[in-house]
Formats: structure tokens, C-alpha cells, sequence
């Protein structure tokens, strides 16, 4: 069973940053696949970006790129979402997820198996 949980939310102006965590307790975190998602007030939830297993390959949604950087620390079971240039259309909950099967990252919801619980993001204008 693998377990995620999340860190690093909070309140933060526009144009600021901040940076999530993730940690998971599986063991064998070093084979999976990960990725981020967020889900605002009243939308969908989404992809933001994901992270090879090898953390030497990262996908990045659109309306992301440039601005955050996935990346992954496998010795101590953590990957990381360092959020840059904060803009109103960022407010979320941010979740942590696992991919047990596919080695790029993927962008469906449906590919992941674990998830944390979740960490709000706030952006103030």
C-alpha cells in the first residue's frame, strides 16, 4: 500500500512562489511514475505535470510551463512542485499522485493509482 501525503500550501500574493512536497511511503518509490494535479472551485480536477520514475523526464501542462518545475528526490521519497509567477487562475487543491504502470507521465487521471490527500493553494491579487 502506497501512502502520499502533501505539504507546502498556503497563502501566497500574485507573482510570488511556493514550493509543494510530496512524501510516499512505499519503499519501492523509486519505479513509479508521478505526477501533480490540481482541482480549483468548481472545476475538474487536472493535470499539472509528471515525473519519470528516473526523474529524467518531466510533462508540464500548458498553461504551467515556464513557470513550475517538478523534480524529485528518490534517496528520501519526495518529489517536489516549485511554483513560480503565481497567477490568479492557480488557486487549487494540489494533489500528489502515483503511477504504478507507465514509465512517462501521464496527463489522465485515470492512469494513477495512489493519491494524497490534497494541499490548498491560495493566490491573492
Amino acid at each position: 500500500q502506497v501512502q502520499l501525503v502533501e505539504s507546502g500550501g498556503g497563502l501566497v500574493q500574485a507573482g510570488g512562489s511556493l514550493r509543494l512536497s510530496c512524501v510516499v511511503s512505499s519503499r519501492t518509490f523509486s519505479r513509479y511514475t508521478m505526477g501533480w494535479f490540481r482541482q480549483g472551485p468548481g472545476k475538474e480536477r487536472e493535470f499539472v505535470a509528471g515525473i519519470t520514475w528516473g526523474g529524467d523526464g518531466t510533462n508540464y501542462a500548458d498553461s504551467v510551463k515556464g513557470r513550475f518545475t517538478i523534480s524529485r528526490d528518490k534517496a528520501e521519497n519526495l518529489m517536489y512542485l516549485q511554483m513560480n509567477s503565481l497567477k490568479p487562475d492557480d488557486p487549487a487543491v494540489y494533489y500528489c499522485a502515483v503511477d504504478t504502470v507507465h514509465r512517462w507521465p501521464q496527463s489522465r487521471i485515470s492512469e494513477y493509482d495512489y493519491w494524497g490527500q490534497g494541499t490548498q493553494v491560495t493566490v491573492s491579487s
